[in-house]
């Protein structure tokens, strides 16, 4: 039992990055925006988050710095698709190597450097309770805060006017424009929210996840969010499971390399890359009967002058 709980927890840690980063990449693609920068935004997230943390002693402090650090390069990509009507692909792909790139010397000081992660939840004879007390109970503010994220998406997109009007923008643009709404400007919020979220996923990795920074800690996670997007078929509840399931094959491949099972280990640090692959070829032969991705996703919206 002690052995199954460590798995579970080891789940939701590591589950928890790609629902956020999903989160928000779900609610900028539901507004019409394909942003492939994700991996990009999580990256600078994770050294900026890191720095702040370091150097002001608070993990609070270091998860504002990272969502601001993912805000500031998800403008970027806005002013390039939505301003210049430039690429939407060609822009997120050169987002995600300028991260890497940006990610790197920012936190060039702090390789080597250790924090004190983000305290768990601890309520007196909750947490102690047998197997479920640390699952429930006993997990880091962030965990439960992607929950909260991922429910209050869910609530906003179907139980909301405003939430209507964004996915009004995402499947036909134009009728939106047309009945006088500001597309431009709700894309705009979606892409800075989208920015928010990766970047508060990539500095959840050195705050919670492990205590320090390396250099591309983010390991393609940002392309398994994006990944679970699709999954998911746009839809938050599809998100949760999407999310921990992939986080359930990267954790398990870990146990089965430690349990000396006789399979390489370099393909079991590619099954969670591999599973990604074929779900999304099963998705897409399942879909016969068409897709369920906003009609206007990836296309420049050029309002009349």
């Amino acid at each position: 039992m002690e052995l199954l709980e460590a798995i579970i927890l080891s789940i939701l840690a590591a589950s928890t990055p790609l629902l956020l980063a999903a989160t928000g990449e779900l609610v900028t693609e539901r507004s019409g925006v394909l942003n492939l920068g994700v991996e990009g935004m999580m990256i600078v997230g994770a050294a900026c988050g890191f720095g702040g943390a370091l150097y002001s002693g608070s993990i609070t402090i270091g998860a504002i710095c990272g969502i601001i650090a993912g805000t500031m390069l998800s403008l970027i990509f806005a002013l390039m698709t939505l301003g210049l009507a430039v690429n939407q692909v060609a822009t997120g792909l050169a987002l995600t190597i300028l991260g890497i790139g940006l990610s790197g010397l920012i936190g060039a000081g702090f390789v080597g450097e250790r924090i004190t992660p983000a305290p768990h939840l601890r309520i007196p004879g909750l947490t102690d309770l047998p197997f479920l007390g640390r699952i429930l109970f006993g997990e880091d503010a962030l965990v439960y805060l992607s929950l909260l994220l991922i429910a209050g998406v869910w609530w906003f997109l179907y139980k909301t006017r405003a939430g209507l009007i964004l996915r009004a923008c995402g499947d036909n643009h134009l009728s939106a424009h047309a009945l006088g709404y500001p597309v431009l400007r709700i894309r705009l919020l979606a892409v800075m929210f989208g920015g928010a979220c990766a970047g508060l996923a990539g500095a959840y990795l050195p705050l919670a996840y492990t205590p320090f920074f390396i250099p591309g800690m983010t390991a393609g996670r940002g392309w398994i969010a994006l990944a679970l997007v699709v999954f998911s078929s746009w839809r938050p509840g599809r998100l949760v499971v999407g999310a921990y399931l992939f986080g359930a094959v990267t954790i398990l491949q870990l146990h089965a390399q430690s349990a000396g099972i006789g399979i390489p280990s370099q393909f079991m640090s590619a099954l969670p890359y591999l599973a990604t692959v074929i779900v999304l070829v099963l998705l897409s032969r399942a879909r016969t009967g068409g897709s369920t991705a906003p009609a206007a996703l990836g296309t420049v919206f050029v309002p009349d002058r």
